[in-house]
């Protein structure tokens, strides 16, 4: 292949993978299930991509390493303080059930398809795995209670990296047990493994927490460490690289005082781009033939994972637990498969193929056609299961409002009219036990605390409204808070700077919501307007009573529009860069100070 085809086939391969994560982001599916796709089209169906022939020898090497850094990134969020919650629940899941489901899975894989017994227990430890890639995009647009969700989230977090061990452990046992020594190599491993980990996530958390890297150097030089102390790992005692960059990454996320935020930030970008690559390549290198060596045996497997294995494994897992009958049923339902099934399957396929065991190339269609179907079947079916049982979310109507100050407090109040839940925020404990006295729910404490990303209540809330007197800190919160209700759900008090030279000492302006009420509207307008009286006002309007008409009924008082409520009871917000087109059937809600 020409050195210009090279190049323009990796960077069509980007574009692609681009795309995809961006339709799915547009239709709130998992990404994989688009990349997958993708991967068949341009590989067995169109045959105008073959991996083996642009990579070559580089393609096990390269789908390692890729590997190595998706579940080092999976590990790295694996800190322990963070699921006391619901730390019994999920431990039993991902210990008891996972057996439970590997135990099944083999079995039915065994006589369903014919594979060896070792083959089959391989496979049945590749599809134990969910996995945070597609378990979020799920739950965000399923929004399962918020303990069903914490339960869900961190079973897919902890799952990845003991289900790659687990595949690694019966990986270890199937190559060596036509040795008299298998259980000496599966221990060495195992030693290997754990001990390269451990001193890596030490010293890599010393030199953190030390600073003797400068903070712009410490995203690549732990990405180099990982890409090391895998190949080292390996070096030493072949499959012992991923237990030792999983060991490593639980050791730098339960490290004490050490900040990985950034680290962390920045090996989410680079999983996203190694998963859409990798799915792409994995995808094409399918054969159809493949699919149709599985035949009918396959979908019923496929029937007994989902309908017997998942359901017997949360059932039997959660049986002393204090979780209802219906949030049981709920967790025994979803369970996609993601990108670790699909990755540790090519990779061991490949090795398995090497050494010439029959069937090995069946792994890779037969995980494939899990992951397809547990993502396409669960996507669709999670969100009305959900509504069934009375598990799910409400709408997420309401409003998370930062500050509790006589401002925000009058605001909340007025919101709260409108059918929506209004949580309020402040580490005042005076304006906290006003609004309390008023009625409104509170969280006393820091919006953007560690404490506050743990237990602060956002059930049925999708907006948030930063009203603090500090401008600087309500930029911060909608900064902070982006990505869980998205960029046009965030708003924020602030008043434009006309001083232009003060730019330096002000928080940037990126990505912190749209500003609300009017390019001059500060706290200190708001507080100064109600102190002198002004109240805030319902007004309906109607064919006979317009938009227009109620300007001109308060002309010549000071009038500041906050929402407006329509037909459907939809909140619109008032802000600078967007016009509400009231219309006949509309509320207007404003602060009004009426002449005396």
């Amino acid at each position: 292949m020409h050195q210009e085809m090279i190049g323009l086939t990796i960077a069509g391969l980007g574009v692609l993978g681009l795309g995809c994560q961006w339709l799915a982001w547009r239709m709130k599916l998992p990404a994989i299930l688009l990349l997958l796709i993708a991967g068949l089209v341009i590989g067995p169906v169109a045959g105008i991509f073959n991996p083996n022939i642009l990579f070559g020898d580089l393609l096990f090497p390269l789908i390692s390493l890729a590997v190595a850094v998706i579940l080092f990134e999976g590990s790295l969020t694996l800190n322990f303080a963070e699921i006391k919650t619901v730390r019994k629940n999920v431990k039993s899941i991902v210990t008891i059930g996972a057996i439970i489901t590997w135990i099944i899975t083999s079995v039915a894989t065994h006589y369903l398809l014919d594979f060896s017994w070792s083959l089959a227990f391989l496979f049945g430890s590749m599809t134990v795995v969910t996995g945070p890639t597609v378990i979020v995009p799920l739950l965000r647009t399923v929004r399962p209670q918020a303990k069903l969700a914490n339960i869900l989230r961190w079973e897919g977090i902890l799952i990845d990296p003991i289900g790659a061990i687990f595949v690694v452990i019966v990986y270890e046992f199937i190559v060596s047990s036509s040795k008299m020594h298998s259980l000496a190599v599966f221990g060495l491993m195992l030693l290997v493994g754990l001990v390269i980990g451990a001193i890596a996530g030490w010293l890599i958390a010393y030199v953190l927490r030390k600073h003797l890297i400068p903070e712009y150097l410490q995203p690549f030089a732990v990405l180099a460490v990982v890409l090391g102390v895998f190949a080292g790992a390996n070096a030493l005692e072949s499959e012992a690289g991923l237990l030792a960059v999983t060991v490593m990454g639980m050791w730098l996320a339960n490290a004490k005082d050490v900040d990985i935020r950034h680290i962390l930030h920045f090996k989410e970008n680079l999983t996203i781009l190694l998963i859409s690559g990798l799915f792409l390549i994995l995808a094409s290198r399918i054969q159809l033939a493949d699919f149709h060596a599985l035949g009918w045996g396959a979908i019923t497997l496929f029937v007994v994972i989902q309908l017997v294995a998942r359901p017997a494994s949360i059932f039997i897992s959660t049986m002393f637990s204090q979780l209802a009958f219906k949030e049981k049923l709920f967790l025994a339902w979803v369970a996609p498969r993601g990108i670790v099934a699909a990755a540790i399957s090519a990779l061991f396929a490949l090795k398995l193929i090497d050494d010439g065991v029959a069937g090995a190339q069946l792994l890779v269609p037969l995980t494939f056609m899990v992951i397809i179907g547990t993502v396409v079947l669960q996507s669709l079916t999670a969100r009305p299961i959900a509504r069934l049982l009375g598990v799910a979310e409400p709408s997420p109507k309401g409003f998370l409002v930062v500050g509790a100050n006589d401002v925000a407090r009058q605001i909340g109040l007025a919101l709260k009219k409108y059918d929506c839940r209004v949580m309020m925020t402040d580490s005042n404990w005076d304006y906290i036990r006003a609004a309390r006295m008023a009625g409104l729910e509170t969280y006393y404490g820091n919006a953007v605390s560690s404490h506050a990303d743990e237990y602060l209540d956002l059930i049925g809330v999708g907006h948030l409204l930063a009203l603090t007197p500090d401008k600087h800190f309500n930029a911060v919160v909608t900064n902070h808070y982006e990505t869980d209700f998205g960029q046009r759900n965030i708003f924020r008090l602030n008043g434009r700077r006309h001083n232009s030279g003060l730019e330096k000492h002000s928080a940037t302006q990126a990505h912190s919501g749209a500003v609300l009420f009017g390019d001059d509207i500060s706290y200190k307008k708001l507080a100064s307007l109600i102190n002198q009286g002004a109240e805030i006002k319902h007004t309906r309007l109607s064919d006979s009573f317009t938009i227009d008409d109620y300007y001109q009924q308060y002309k010549g008082m000071p009038l500041i529009p906050l929402f407006a409520v329509d037909l459907k009871q939809n909140i619109h917000l008032f802000t600078v860069a967007s016009t509400v087109e009231a219309k006949a059937g509309w509320t207007i809600i404003a602060l009004v100070k009426e002449a005396d």
